[in-house]
């Protein structure tokens, strides 16, 4: 019994269903999705501006390739359902000028301000010097890293299905 490794969840009462370390997994996954959204604002407070973390999100994405950016894409891209949600930080980007939105036709487009790509590139700079080193010198390896993400996508996968069927009951 000393070799039995215990799993480490937060509801054991999920644990003990037909796969256990899907419980092992989630709890993984809220301490990892707290941990990244405070180094988000963290990272962003250290360039010296205070964003939530969905803000430093959206303004990655839309900073993504120097191509502008349709609205319903970046909530498609990060997967959120209530764009009113992206629509408000949106109006906070824009206010803080880091990002321009203007039309075509119907579209409206968003683009990083000269501001928002000098945020960017402090943010990853501080991301370089702060997160990528101690991952570079402590592991895990960039193979071991894309693993872990191709999983989490499969995953995601898996949830997002398993949300509609459950919207359905």
């Amino acid at each position: 019994m000393a070799n039995e490794r215990r799993a480490i969840v937060s509801s054991a009462h999920l644990a003990d269903g037909s796969v256990p370390a899907l419980s092992e997994l989630e709890f993984s996954l809220t301490l990892a999705a707290a941990a990244y959204q405070r180094w988000m604002a963290r990272c962003a407070a250290a360039t010296g501006l205070a964003l939530a973390p969905l803000e430093v999100l959206i303004l990655h994405t839309v900073r993504h390739r120097d191509r502008p950016k349709r609205i319903a894409d970046i909530a498609l891209v990060l997967d959120i359902e209530d764009t009113h949600l992206v629509t408000y930080a949106i109006r906070k980007l824009e206010k803080a000028g880091l990002i321009a939105t203007h039309r075509e036709g119907k579209e409206k487009l968003l683009l990083a301000t000269e501001a928002g790509r000098d945020f960017c590139t402090g943010y990853r700079d501080i991301r370089e010097h702060v997160l990528a080193a101690a991952v570079d010198a402590d592991g895990p390896d960039a193979e071991a890293l894309s693993a872990a993400a191709a999983l989490l996508r499969r995953l995601s996968g898996h949830y997002n299905q398993a949300a509609r069927a459950a919207a359905t009951l």
